[in-house]
């Protein structure tokens, strides 16, 4: 490895390992709820398999290209790269490990009790042998390796049953796959808290598929492939549908070569050198688990499955988003918007209110048109349904579909296909740069007079993910802001990614210039001895520009408070590089995803939020947007909610020049853990209805005054009855 060119900057890998840690040790903290632990092991070994399958793959392939080329962060090669991941992938399997161990006696104390075949009593060992032999025997389908059946091809996060066998004389190794289709948790009680997994049973009960040979050694083993595709244009053919290209591209993910091999238990060498052979891996590449499942995304279901009441007692209490006290749900949204900003905090507050927006919208007579640039869906979207309802009824609608959007492609191809058959004009984006904005233009014309409202966010338009993420959506009818989007879509119409706007900051060439404009505009301010800041928020940091900017405005005397959720190449705190750069880190129940940057404070405060991440790929190579914050109370609650989560202290970390995190520190302050906080205070700020006024009541009538006649008349009636 060579000196670092900035000494500054750390390995976005390694960096980004860490912050998946961070999510393990989510499955370690007691104050969790316990079957909320389970869920973070999930999202941890998923996290872990995404990043095997995209990150390590895509350095794979560059070390065999040209291994030479130097990180400019780290100084490391690719090689140098791949062996620093493995290294630090081994430690995260061991703690992963004791883990998954401790988490299986504290499941047992709660009475749920994950059985090994060993473990099963008399009655549990006939009724699970009984089930192999009727329920999954059938369905296995062994091969033993050998001249005429060579080594198979491994699909990629399978799981396998690799053995080697004794027959006839002859030592061989074989494969069992174990289908997907399985259920995989085979429950020994009617609650469904007594459980054990279909691929340990196989593996216990391997021998009777061999009854007349030996099986000294057998595992269960789990492939992970490269799985970044590089889409060429220029493979297209002329006549070729673009969506038709990207179904035939998304096949080859599935073979691309392997990264990554995973043992359960154990291994011995003269097997592994076998497996490492026939894969082509470096022994480095395989990890082996003791005590955790090669695939623990069972655990999603089995939590689900357990009584309800356990379930109650062991999750989080369930989060119904609120509304926002700027909207009545029970009015027009459209004619309230264009008489206000509204800024929606997901999932704290309700998406439903922007879909009801769009609802409105497709039915509405006020409105011509309605714009969209699409990243990921929710499957059966209700954004699609209402898009497509809006063509129907013959508005003028047109969406900027991305296909590339790692894992969603198919997704994404199926919901372009309905658009257009229900009218939609759908085009798909650029070559060179996928569009990550995510963007909403309604045009309307009431009384010869033509109003836009635009929605921009900073998470995409899926109703699942949005009670899962952290996101912001500003929803305007701002004149400026609507000539802008305008503008914009007009641009990525004809392929202008150049575009120039008032205030909407737009990669690839005018979001980074516009945030390094502005930190020059601090840093000028810090100079001549003035209050100077720039917060930011955000998911990830490698722009190495702004990088080495930040880096010049913390040495100016510029305050920088920075909440990075995952990968960050920029190292605080450094004696003369970074020394008021200050950046933490959250992981809790939601997945942190908004995107804000702060600069200044006072009358010149500059508020914007964006989809775009301080990453190379989000400033020069994807279209991303950001917008100005123009209504002063939505700017001061950006501010009070970028200093809350800075102030978190519970489920916060702050980053240390040597890139590992610490706890924030806690000393006489309030224990603050910012989710939670934010679930109270969006009910406290929901739309609460005026009171009906309560009508007065009626006075009470006048006794009837009665005249000369009737008087008598009364008088000699009561004589009579006396």
């Amino acid at each position: 490895m060579k000196n670092k060119k900035y000494p500054f900057t750390q390995n976005r890998e390694i960096s980004w390992l860490k912050f998946n840690q961070r999510v393990l040790e989510e499955a370690a903290d007691p104050r969790v709820e316990l079957l909320e632990r389970l869920k973070f092991l999930a999202i941890f070994t998923s996290n872990l398999d995404e990043f095997f399958m995209v990150r390590a793959g895509s350095i794979l392939d560059m070390s065999l290209v040209d291994n030479k080329q130097i990180d400019s962060k780290s100084g490391m090669s690719p090689s140098e790269q791949l062996e620093a991941i493995c290294k630090e992938a081994e430690r995260l399997y061991k703690m992963r490990d004791n883990i998954s161990r401790n988490l299986g006696k504290t499941l047992r104390e709660v009475q749920i009790e994950p059985l090994t075949f060993k473990s099963l009593n008399k009655k549990q060992n006939k009724f699970i042998t009984t089930y192999f032999e009727k329920e999954l025997a059938p369905l296995l389908a062994p091969q033993i390796i050998d001249v005429h059946h060579p080594f198979p091809f491994l699909i990629n996060k399978e799981q396998y049953i690799f053995f080697r066998i004794l027959e006839d004389g002859k030592t061989r190794y074989g494969i069992v796959p174990i289908p997907s289709y399985l259920p995989r948790i085979i429950y020994l009680n009617e609650e469904k808290t007594q459980f054990i997994l279909a691929e340990n049973v196989i593996l216990a009960l391997l021998d009777k598929l061999f009854s007349k040979s030996k099986i000294p050694f057998k595992t269960i083993i789990r492939v992970t492939r490269n799985a970044d595709i590089n889409l060429n244009a220029a493979d297209i053919e002329d006549d070729e549908d673009y969506r038709s290209y990207m179904k035939t591209i998304l096949k080859k993910r599935l073979r691309l070569s392997p990264i990554r091999l995973e043992i359960f238990k154990n291994i011995d060498p003269e097997a592994l050198e076998y497996l490492c052979k026939q894969l082509h891996l470096h022994k480095s590449q395989v990890f082996i688990s003791k005590h955790s499942s090669l695939d623990p995304s069972y655990l999603f279901q089995l939590i689900d499955d357990v009584p309800n009441d356990i379930r109650r007692a062991l999750t989080y209490k369930p989060l119904v988003p609120a509304t926002d006290r700027r909207l009545n749900p029970d009015a027009s949204i459209i004619d309230q918007i264009l008489d206000h900003d509204v800024l929606l905090a997901y999932p704290y507050q309700d998406i439903g209110l922007f879909i009801q927006l769009l609802k409105e919208a497709a039915s509405d007579e006020r409105v011509l048109s309605i714009s969209i640039t699409i990243y990921r869906l929710a499957k059966n979207s209700q954004i699609v349904k209402y898009l497509c309802r809006a063509a129907e009824n013959g508005k003028n609608v047109t969406v900027l579909m991305e296909l590339r959007a790692r894992f969603d492609e198919q997704n994404n191809i199926q919901a372009a296909e309905r658009l257009e058959e229900s009218g939609v004009n759908v085009f798909y984006g650029f070559e060179d740069y996928k569009v990550h904005s995510k963007l909403m233009l309604i045009t309307l014309k009431s009384d010869d007079k033509i109003q836009t409202i635009t929605q921009i966010g900073t998470g995409n338009y899926n109703e699942k993910t949005s009670h899962q993420y952290t996101d912001l959506s500003l929803i305007t009818s701002n004149s400026q802001i609507g000539s802008d989007a305008t503008e914009f879509f007009k641009n990525m119409n004809v392929s202008n990614l150049a575009g120039e706007y008032q205030n909407l900051i737009v990669s690839p060439f005018k979001l980074k210039e516009a945030v390094i404009r502005m930190l020059d505009e601090q840093i000028a301010l810090a100079e001549e001895g003035k209050a100077a800041r720039a917060w930011f928020k955000m998911n990830s940091v490698t722009d190495l520009d702004l990088i080495v900017k930040i880096a010049q405005a913390s040495q100016a005397g510029v305050e920088i408070r920075m909440i990075v959720r995952g990968i960050c190449c920029l190292l605080p705190g450094l004696p003369g590089y970074t020394d008021h750069v200050e950046i933490h880190s959250i992981v809790g129940r939601f997945l942190e995803h908004g995107r804000i940057y702060i600069f200044g404070e006072g009358e010149n405060e500059k508020v914007y939020i964006s989809s775009a991440d301080f990453m190379t790929r989000n400033t020069e190579r994807r279209v991303e947007v950001g917008v100005q914050i123009l209504d002063p109370e939505l700017k001061k609650e950006l501010v009070d909610y970028f200093d809350l989560e800075f102030r978190d202290n519970l489920k916060g970390r702050k980053l240390l020049p040597s890139g590992f995190y610490t706890k924030v520190d806690q000393d006489n302050e309030e224990m603050i853990d910012s989710q939670e906080r934010f679930i109270e205070l969006a009910k406290e700020n929901r739309f609460i209805p005026a009171p009906t006024p309560i009508p007065a009541p009626a006075a009470a009538p006048e006794p009837e005054k009665k005249n000369w006649f009737q008087r008598l008349f009364l008088r000699n009636k009561e004589q009579k009855q006396q």
